[in-house]
């Protein structure tokens, strides 16, 4: 993450946090499954199809397959637009945010939980570098994993605080489920309108730094 500059290191602190809200008020709607972590409900699927639970088995493939389906959708509008043109990925996951809010508000749960979890795809596309992912904000086991490794590295004489950024992913994750939850077990699905606003109003901000700078 060194390559990137101050601000997308917060930017990307940010998206973490809104991926943290979302992935917390899916999984209470959902019961246990997760609308941004794969691996968690990679682990369901495994343990629904030894356990004979072939519902909780089919649910958890069918978040996997929306959620590659939206990496797909976020990868295309970054080929797009431009990969430096971060804007318009993060315009994209936030009208998907907003159509999920309106459709489970109108009683479409399923319409409008797939679109979170499409969001959710989408949103590892706003640093595409090359085709290829260059931070990812939905799941923290790499970033832990590079924090425990530049630890080590500065205990052995190498860059002091080159971990701070990935620590920084995690924590931006962990206290977006915290207010997630928070705001789902007072507001229900109301909640959701909330992360919509904030990827919206990180949208603007890009576009308009994007402008200036271009």
């Amino acid at each position: 993450m060194k390559d990137y500059r101050h601000r997308d290191v917060a930017l990307a602190a940010a998206l973490s946090g809104v991926a943290g809200y979302v992935d917390a008020i899916g999984f209470l709607k959902l019961g246990g499954f997760f609308v941004s972590f794969m691996s968690g409900n990679s682990t369901r699927l495994g343990v629904g199809i030894a356990t004979g639970h072939l519902s909780a088995a089919v649910t958890a493939l069918s978040l996997i397959a929306l959620f590659v389906g939206g990496v797909v959708l976020g990868a295309l509008a970054a080929r797009l637009a431009g990969e430096e043109r971060r804007a318009v990925v993060m315009a994209f996951e936030a009208l998907l945010l907003a159509g999920a809010a309106a459709l489970i508000m109108a009683g479409f749960d399923s319409a409008g939980v797939a679109a979170m979890v499409l969001a959710m795809g989408a949103e590892n596309a706003v640093f595409q570098r090359n085709g290829d992912v260059g931070v990812g904000l939905t799941y923290m086991t790499g970033a832990l994993v590079k924090a425990g490794q530049r630890i080590a590295a500065a205990l052995t004489g190498g860059d002091r605080w080159a971990w701070g950024p990935y620590a920084l992913l995690w924590a931006g994750l962990t206290v977006g489920g915290a207010l997630g939850a928070a705001a789902y077990l007072k507001f229900g699905i109301l909640a959701l309108w909330g992360a919509a606003a904030i990827v919206a109003t990180l949208a603007l901000a890009r576009y308009l730094e994007e402008r200036l700078l271009g």
